[in-house]
Order: structure tokens, then sequence, then C-alpha cells
């Protein structure tokens, strides 16, 4: 059951956490899991949530690139600036690598899983299919993300990729919508499916390790961001019982890339991290056109033991890759953008 959004608390503001988040089905069950683990941390604290809808959430039909950055926080983080809550839980996928005058990301609980994933129609779940290669060509492919069909462009230039908005319900709906027009599979992130219990759904997952997939994630995917007032020392040293340092250390190294590059979540930039001996982090990175025939993909492995240096990392190797060619491909993408063209998934 997700968390409720409850009327105003007369408990003392000393023993009690207000805790800001979207009204959507998956933003609750994500602000339950982080409740259950400061209320286990906290038994003495009373932890209340307030939840809203946010402007990306209004708006279910304008494409997301064309909305702009923050369309997920920035109406949360005023909140939080106005002290109305005293932490907002986020996809950290959604937080801007660069936030607010007066904000400040605390915290990164443990990840969920990363990966993309490929959810096929039902209607041909029943023929058999169970992965990209099984989709003929011309099969229509829902994404409301520009990354994840730039780099499918890449490997499936004969499939066709179109917008889908709406909630995760909402998209596994119109993917399984029977008659013309609809969708012949969906790419979704799997953190979604499996908090909110659709882990069956999934046909195919993307990432480089699977024959077939070669998908690099979203900067952050899969992992929830504790943001609170900079300077608040009570909420960051109560945090701090709910962090996962390898998924922090992890996180901030990816956001590094991005914002070394410049990039938000319209601008086709994949990451991939994993932790591959003692202390060791392996980054890959990759930055891809929105036509996907042009790519820039890099990696590193290096001992990371702090934020500072994982945040050393990516940028060096955004850097690194912005001199072979990525900054090349991000700045004809902005360059469109700048003439006044919109950037949907369906360009090619």
């Amino acid at each position: 059951m997700s968390a409720p959004t409850n009327p105003p608390s007369s408990e003392s503001s000393d023993n009690l956490v207000r805790i800001g988040t979207r009204r959507s089905a998956l933003a609750l069950r994500q602000t339950d899991l982080v409740m259950a683990a400061l209320r286990a941390a906290h038994a003495n604290l009373t932890f209340e949530v307030s939840a809203m809808a946010t402007a990306g959430d209004r708006d279910k039909t304008t494409p997301l690139p064309a909305l702009g950055k923050g369309l997920w926080t920035s109406e949360l983080e005023a909140r939080l600036a106005s002290k109305d809550v005293d932490v907002v839980v986020h996809s950290l996928k959604d937080m801007p690598t660069t936030l607010p005058e007066g904000c400040e990301l605390a915290c990164v609980t443990k990840r969920e899983d990363p990966r993309d994933v490929l959810v096929i129609s039902k209607k041909h779940v029943a023929k058999g299919w169970t992965g990209l290669g099984d989709l003929p060509k011309g099969s229509v492919v829902g994404t409301s993300s520009v990354r994840r069909a730039a780099q499918l462009r890449r490997r499936y230039p004969d499939l066709v990729f179109q917008d889908v908005r709406g909630n995760i319900e909402t998209r596994l709906n119109k993917c399984d919508a029977e008659g013309e027009g609809g969708y012949d599979a969906i790419i979704l992130a799997a953190a979604g499916l499996l908090r909110l219990g659709y882990g069956e759904r999934i046909s195919q997952y993307l990432d480089s390790n699977t024959p077939g997939g070669g998908l690099l994630h979203a900067v952050g995917q899969g992992a929830l961001g504790l943001e609170i007032r900079a300077g608040d020392e009570r909420m960051r040293a109560l945090l701090k019982a709910v962090e996962d340092t390898p998924t922090m250390v992890a996180c901030f190294a990816e956001r590094s890339v991005m914002r070394t590059l410049e990039g938000g979540c319209s601008v086709p930039i994949g990451v991939e991290t994993e932790w591959v001996g003692e202390g060791k982090l392996r980054l890959r990175t990759v930055v891809v056109s929105v036509d996907g025939s042009r790519a820039v993909e890099d990696e590193a492995t290096r001992e990371v033991s702090s934020l500072a240096e994982a945040e050393a990392m990516g940028r060096e190797l955004a850097l690194k890759m912005a001199k072979d060619g990525a900054q090349e491909i991000l700045d004809e993408i902005n360059k469109g953008r700048t003439s006044g063209a919109a950037l949907k998934v369906g360009d090619a």
C-alpha cells in the first residue's frame, strides 16, 4: 500500500520529519521504501508524507524532451526551500545534475536494478516473441526517452520508435491495446516495474551484457536521491542511516559525466557502473546522435573511495569523450533546439 498524504501534524518539529514526493503510484511506493527504512533506524521520530503533482505529472502529452529540465523536481524543491517539507524523495534519474542554490543531494539509497527492459505486447507474447530480435521490420516500439531510441536505432534500424507517455500502468495498457496504431512493445526501466510488482511483464533485459541488448541506462536510473536544504545537519545525519555508499559513489560518478557534458534526461547519454573488485569502479559511457548514426563510447576503471574521487573519474572520462567527438554530437543536438526544432523520440 502506498504512503498516504497525511494532514499537517501537531507533532513537535524536533520529532517530525516531513517527506515530499510526487503523487504517482511509483513515487509513493518509493517513498514507502524510504520511510520504512527511516522508521526502522529512528523509531523515536514521526514521518509524514506530503505528495503533489508536478509539471511532468500534469502534462501527459508533450514529449519529455520539449519540457526541459526539472519538470519532476523544481516544484518539490520550492516546497523544500520554503520549509514545507524537510526532505524530498526523487527518482535520481529525474534530478538535474546541478541543483538549485540552497538544495543538496544528501543521500542515495540502495539501488534497484538499473537496467532498461523490453515489454512486449501481450498479443505478441502469445506468438512466442521474447526479445527485440523477434520484432519484425516496421514494429512500433514506444519510449519517451531519446537516449533509449537513439541507442536502439544503432542496432535495430528497421524498428519504428514513437513517444509514449503516462505512468507505468498507463503505458502497459497502451502497449497491450488491440487495434491499429498501437505499440508492439515498449521500453521501460526495470526498477519501476519491479517496485510496483510488474516484474513478470519483462520480456528482455537490455544491458550491455545481455545478447541483443547493448543499451546503457540513464544516469542515476534505479536509485533514489534524497534532497535536503543545504546545511541542514540534522537531516543529513538522520539520512545517513539509509545511505548505500556503493550506490551513492557510483551515481556521483554517473552524474559527473552528465554534468560535464552538460546533458539532461532528454540527451542521448547512457551509462553503466559496476564494482569490479575491492574498491574498483568501472564506468562505461556512450553519447549517441539522435538518429543513431554516430556514437562515442568509452570506459574507465579505477579505485574510488570518496564522492570527490567519483566525480573526478566521471569528469575526466567525459572530457576525454568530448575531445573524441561526443561534444560535436551534443552541440548538433543543442543547435537544433536553439533553432526552434523540438526534439522528439520519433526524430531520425
